[in-house]
């Protein structure tokens, strides 16, 4: 409560936990936290921009306890809340899934915008943006689309090396914004138990920088348990997660990572930490390659000149996606509703 406030424009995460919080906190949980959430260093990642309300809690209040404790003051009254939502708050969901997987979600949005006159074009790679007499033309695989307006979900890299030569100044900001690699090694176990019950665990760097963490995929969502075929038979599932802004120091090139080395890992990992040497019945190894957008320090001030840029060239292109502003799929919806309120005049 008495550690002066801090006067910097940004700080790294772990940098502002250790000067609030102490060294502990800051090698331990907030390390652990970043790797779980972001795959990145704590020593990198940019507390303003990765954890905007303990930034502002600071700046407002001079406390970080008293910030959150306190809020903003007095909140706009909200809209009506659906029942699920209530639910999801009543119960303290720690997750949250569809059933069929989250592929469930695109298949939704399919179906909603295919009967409304929305043409779809599926596995056609975008190639090239052009902006020409205030329009757009999108050159994909299978041939051109012309637009009034671009709303772009692409990764920051993608974008930027399909822009015109005129918006270079857009494509170097693009350009800077990393992405770490994550390998995702799913675990089935038959007729074995945990040892604890949970959302799962994360592992600080200090202690091994490979593995992230692993989540208990049987706790959450037990009804997905059981062999194929024979939903009776009693089975644990589990996901380790590897690499992240380690990946190339353990595991070298992630587009050449070989599966048998992550999944020796995994289950090196599985034994160690939970005690279980069993050999699983099945075993899914992915490398998700640039996967999830690390929010470095001068983050925000990236942000702000990309969109500064949009405003004075005055380009019709919205940007949503991980790559800006939360790299959750909550914080991905939210962006894309912003976005299309402000291309209706309606307030996000």
């Amino acid at each position: 409560l008495v550690t002066p406030a801090g006067t910097a424009p940004d700080e790294s995460a772990h940098s502002f936990a250790h000067r609030r919080f102490g060294p502990e906190v800051a090698e331990v949980a907030v390390d652990s936290l970043c790797r779980g959430v972001f795959a990145g260093d704590s020593r990198t990642l940019s507390v303003r921009s990765c954890f905007p309300a303990l930034f502002q809690a600071e700046r407002r209040r001079g406390s970080v306890l008293l910030g959150l404790a306190l809020g903003h003051g007095a909140r706009s009254p909200r809209g009506p809340e659906a029942g699920l939502v209530r639910r999801a708050r009543e119960e303290r969901w720690s997750q949250w899934s569809l059933r069929g997987g989250m592929e469930a979600l695109a298949r939704g949005l399919v179906a909603f915008v295919s009967p409304r006159g929305a043409e779809l074009r599926c596995h056609a790679p975008l190639r090239h943006l052009c902006h020409r007499r205030g329009r757009w033309q999108l050159t994909l695989a299978d041939g051109t689309i012309t637009a009034d307006h671009v709303v772009s979900a692409l990764p920051a890299a993608a974008l930027a090396q399909v822009l015109p030569a005129e918006a270079e100044p857009l494509a170097r900001e693009l350009r800077c914004i990393p992405a770490a690699s994550v390998a995702v090694v799913n675990l089935q176990y038959e007729g074995a138990t945990l040892p604890v019950t949970g959302f799962g665990h994360l592992v600080p760097s200090s202690e091994d920088p490979a593995l992230l963490g692993i989540v208990y995929d049987s706790v959450a969502f037990p009804e997905h348990d059981g062999t194929p075929g024979t939903p009776e038979t009693p089975s644990l599932r589990l996901t380790v997660m590897l690499g992240g802004a380690w990946f190339r120091q353990s595991f070298g090139d992630p587009a050449a990572a070989a599966p048998e080395l992550l999944l020796g890992r995994a289950r090196e990992a599985v034994r160690d930490h939970l005690g279980l040497a069993g050999t699983p019945t099945r075993a899914i190894v992915r490398v998700q390659q640039d996967c999830i957008p690390q929010y470095t320090l001068g983050h925000w001030e990236r942000v702000e000149r990309i969109q500064r840029f949009l405003k004075e060239q005055k380009l019709p292109l919205s940007l949503i996606g991980a790559s800006y502003s939360g790299v959750s799929v909550n914080d991905c919806i939210a962006s894309a509703r912003a976005a299309v309120g402000q291309l209706l005049g309606s307030p996000p």
